[in-house]
């Protein structure tokens, strides 16, 4: 009995002995594991994405895998989702396809040819990483109802906003399907179009432009076409940078209010060797825009290339250093004009239309401070100050008058130059129209047919009081 007494005693301390080495061992180990957490911490406390969505590191909650980025830089509408039959509606695989493609350096979005893709109105935002492209090499097609856009998406149909450095090229084409929504006005005179678009509750006043640029810089569209737009093709709002080449732009002749390319409070623009042909101005140039260089275009059918409508409701407009040159146009209603509404502020200044071609052009040579766009127009004193135009080498044939320079009676038109202007009669119209200017100063140098244009312009033998009328209306710019 006393050794079995002995021999449990002896169990006991062992098995205290080794409950005793287990909890000091447990103790140690978890210290270790607390310094060496306390370590690992330290070391990685600049990742904090790593942590978990409960803050505590070493989290095992899955993380949302990030879009994988093609080795070639592009992002296929296809492979976002889009159909590409043009029945179905593709805008939000556009729109994941820019998302991603703008976070990445050099990125494309990239619309494959041979495919049609349905788009509702989206806004493609920015600021994205540099030299993003948007290749358009399939078509992009909008909503051919009228009724099924909202009245919030009235304004226009793709919208650019914020981007910089961001290029759109490609083989393909945009296509506005703005039939519906010319379908009232399609064989009526503008008059009669303004009447039945006030009686059609069907057609909404505001038209989609189809692609918008807003506060965007350094922005290249090129070899891509654009047809049939609703209202304007192309148009660059508050922007800057921009260069347009050899793009096509086309809608027909009876579309209304369709302008080709239309700038507005845009400044440093180049468009040139395209071929622009629509059922307004194949270029339209708006207040708050300087700095543009036009040339090399092809022009018909449309308005011709304007500065303005400008000033209207007694608005200030401001439009400076405009080159105009190599332009072609055929069949269309004015050449190169200005124009301006009654009653505006502010000037038109240092203007250059040179090398102009003209055939069966109405009027190829324009200023009109008198324009009204409906059946009539209140008078008003005061007018827009245009000063510093200059038309060099306009040649070709006219339908109607080749040349109209109706200047406001209260501001007159100054240092006006005609120079080398050779237009003659279209064959096969009858009545023609002299030229006329007036309140134009400046001074002409020949050839100049017809004759009469000789001695159209006023010569200027007040200049400092004329000069002084035009700076007051100039000094808002």
């Amino acid at each position: 009995m006393h050794i079995n007494l002995k021999m449990q005693m002896k169990r006991s301390i062992t098995s205290s002995t080794l409950l005793l080495f287990c909890v000091i061992v447990l103790v140690t180990f978890s210290i270790t594991s607390v310094e060496a957490r306390k370590h690992q911490t330290k070391k990685t406390k600049p990742h904090k994405h790593q942590k978990g969505g409960n803050g505590t590191h070493g989290s095992h909650l899955p993380c949302p895998a990030p879009t994988p980025v093609p080795q070639d830089g592009s992002f296929s509408v296809l492979s976002f989702g889009a159909k590409g039959d043009g029945v179905s509606d593709d805008s939000k695989a556009l729109t994941a396809a820019w998302k991603a493609a703008c976070k990445v350096n050099g990125a494309s979005v990239e619309i494959p040819s041979g495919f049609k893709f349905l788009i509702k109105p989206i806004t493609l935002q920015g600021p994205c990483m540099p030299n993003l492209v948007l290749q358009i090499d399939g078509t992009l097609m909008a909503p051919p109802k009228v009724g099924s856009w909202s009245k919030s998406s009235l304004f226009q149909w793709i919208n650019f906003k914020w981007v910089h450095n961001f290029t759109i090229q490609g083989t393909g084409v945009v296509d506005g399907q703005g039939f519906d929504w010319w379908s009232s006005c399609s064989s009526s005179s503008s008059s009669v179009c303004y009447l039945q678009k006030k009686s059609n509750k069907h057609i909404p006043n505001f038209k989609p432009t189809a692609l918008r640029f807003y506060s965007s810089y350094d922005v290249i569209v090129r070899d891509i076409r654009i047809i049939n737009s609703p209202q304007c093709h192309l148009k660059f709002d508050s922007s800057g940078g921009i260069k347009v080449n050899n793009i096509t732009i086309s809608s027909p002749e009876n579309s209304p209010n369709t302008d080709g390319i239309h700038l507005q409070n845009t400044q440093n623009v180049e468009i040139h060797h395209s071929t622009i042909g629509c059922g307004d101005d194949c270029v339209s140039i708006q207040t708050g825009c300087s700095n543009v260089h036009v040339h090399h275009i092809n022009c018909g059918p449309g308005h011709g290339i304007s500065l303005g409508g400008l000033g209207k409701d007694r608005s200030v407009a401001c439009v400076s250093n405009i080159i105009v040159n190599d332009v072609s146009f055929q069949n269309t209603l004015s050449g190169v004009r200005i124009k301006t509404w009654q009653g505006g502020i502010g000037s038109v200044k240092n203007v250059s239309f040179s090398n102009i071609q003209v055939s069966d052009v109405k009027v190829p040579v324009m200023i009109d401070q008198y324009y009204c766009d409906k059946k009539s127009c209140k008078n008003q004193t005061g007018a827009v100050a245009i000063s510093g135009v200059k038309y060099d080498q306009i040649i070709g044939t006219y339908s109607v008058q080749p040349v109209h320079l109706a200047c406001s009676s209260d501001v007159p038109c100054t240092d006006v130059d005609l120079i080398d202007i050779q237009l003659k009669p279209s064959a096969g119209y009858q009545r023609f129209q002299h030229a006329l200017c007036w309140n134009s100063y400046g001074k002409s140098q020949p050839p100049l047919v017809p004759s009469s244009i000789d001695y159209c312009l006023r010569r200027d033998e007040n200049p400092v009081k004329r000069i002084a009328r035009s700076h007051d209306h100039q000094h808002l710019c």
